[in-house]
């Protein structure tokens, strides 16, 4: 009798688990491929997670969370980690204002590249903060095995979410930012400065960057223009479809473009992440051709100085860096020509920067 025993519970405990352990991985594997549809990438990644904790090698709990993943996590930060100019200069700025008494603040931290370079040059503690749950918890794993766990802590949050004395043990002597986009603007760098300079820093805290300059150019690029602007093709007019192209600018590098440069660089804002704050701003520019031709675009670009002396550009005459170009085209091209300044109109929400230009009959009303 006791054989038997053994043997009905030799048999029915591996038909149970291969019943029920299917079962348990399609209910994740349904709930995660419903919230990617949904848009709630994060979230679908937490149940395929989960799915591959009950079967690792269940392939389209494999893809599925990849692909989650990939939706919430740009790439663009693989080749922002392989900016050795960025990385570099970076490096020298935080090796200045890092020292065992400080408490460093890292806003957006991604891989924690930042943070180790300021634990490495000596601070005496570093709080780094990440609002991708995936990247944070990567960040975290990296810094660890790296040998920094007990100086570097990972916050999964945004900045503007922490809290003194809940995420960070006393305001920050030192930030360190990087929250740019192509055009500077993009990633929140004012807001979340006004933020932790009110709630986050120390009265004399060192903020890196500490200023930047935006500078623009007229640009003639036929090949720029057709990225955001269609016409008549294959002997169709497809114009219409030029409602849903962007009126803001796009990230590209002005030298794989053919293009001619219709003017000198010129000065559009400067910011001061010492004082400014996140409020709209205009102003109006005249741009004064050098060249005769056709306006495509208005390509723009940031000199970010980390602190006095450091800076790093995305400027075109630095084609290796991550950031690329801002590239703004016009609705309808216009032609310029020497001697015939143009007007521009250039506003910022606190986000991003956009360029106005006249009508065509009000190009060229002579230098003023």
């Amino acid at each position: 009798m006791s054989s038997g025993v053994d043997m009905s519970i030799t048999t029915t405990e591996p038909t149970w688990q291969a019943v029920a352990r299917p079962r348990g991985v399609e209910c994740y594997l349904e709930r995660g491929h419903a919230l990617h549809g949904a848009g709630r990438y994060e979230e679908a990644a937490r149940e395929f997670e989960v799915a591959l904790e009950l079967d690792p090698d269940n392939w389209t709990a494999i893809t599925g969370h990849n692909r989650a993943i990939r939706r919430s996590v740009p790439r663009w930060h693989f080749e922002m980690m392989h900016d050795d100019e960025r990385a570099e200069l970076y490096d020298k700025a935080i090796r200045q204002v890092a020292s065992r008494d400080k408490l460093v603040l890292d806003v957006g931290t991604g891989s924690g590249l930042l943070a180790l370079m300021a634990a490495r040059a000596g601070a005496g503690q570093v709080v780094a903060c990440e609002a991708q749950p995936s990247v944070a918890g990567v960040a975290a794993t990296i810094i660890g095995r790296a040998g920094y766990g007990d100086r570097v802590t990972v916050v999964p949050k945004m900045s503007t979410e922490m809290r003194v004395g809940v995420d960070l043990p006393r305001r920050a002597d030192v930030l360190v930012t990087e929250t740019v986009d192509c055009g500077l603007l993009g990633e929140g760098i004012l807001p979340t400065i006004a933020h932790a300079r009110e709630h986050l820093l120390t009265e004399d805290a060192l903020i890196v960057p500490s200023q930047a300059v935006v500078l623009a150019q007229l640009v003639e690029s036929g090949p720029l223009h057709r990225k955001n602007h269609v016409g008549e093709l294959y002997g169709f007019d497809l114009s219409q479809f030029n409602e849903l192209s962007s009126l803001e600018y796009f990230d590209s590098r002005l030298r794989r473009h053919e293009h001619r440069l219709l003017s000198e660089p010129f000065e559009v804002f400067e910011f001061d992440f010492y004082r400014d704050g996140p409020g709209e701003r205009r102003t109006e520019l005249v741009a004064r051709p050098t060249t005769a031709g056709t306006c495509h675009a208005i390509v723009f670009w940031f000199e970010l100085e980390l602190i006095p002396g450091i800076t790093v550009t995305n400027s075109p005459e630095h084609p290796n860096t991550h950031w690329k170009q801002a590239i703004q085209t016009l609705p309808v091209p216009r032609p310029v020509e020497p001697g015939r300044p143009v007007e521009l109109d250039v506003r910022h929400d606190g986000l991003h920067i956009h360029f106005a230009v006249p009508d065509p009959h009000r190009i060229g009303g002579g230098d003023r």
